[in-house]
């Protein structure tokens, strides 16, 4: 099992910037690959980045490349997301995920990202 903690959220301007974070605790040592999620109102969970834990390789949603940036700290078993140049349409909860293959099998609760026009 690997637990996952989400924090940073919260209500920015359009334009700004916010820092999400995820703990992961647990069995740590079995992290392939760390993502981050959104899902705004009536909408379906959508991919926004992910890392390769080991060798800090990152993949970005088309909507997000060249804003969005993220990256793990492998000594605290955290990873972050830096977004910058937010837009209100960035407005979802935003989840991170991990799983030891391909697949995502452990999620965070979740954090709400608002972005204000």
């Amino acid at each position: 099992q690997v637990q996952l903690v989400e924090s940073g959220g919260g209500l920015v301007q359009a334009g700004g910037s916010l820092r999400l974070s995820c703990a992961a605790s647990g069995r740590t040592f079995s992290i392939y690959h760390m993502g981050w999620f959104r899902q705004a109102p009536g909408k379906e969970r959508e991919f926004v980045a992910r890392i390769i834990w080991s060798s800090g390789s990152t993949y970005y949603a088309d909507s997000v490349k060249g804003r969005f940036t993220i990256s793990r700290d492998i000594a605290k078993n955290t990873a972050y997301l830096e977004m910058n140049s937010l837009k209100p349409e960035d407005t979802a909860v935003y989840y991170c995920a991990v799983g030891p293959s391909g697949q995502y099998e452990f999620w965070g609760q979740g954090t709400q990202v608002t972005v204000s026009s």
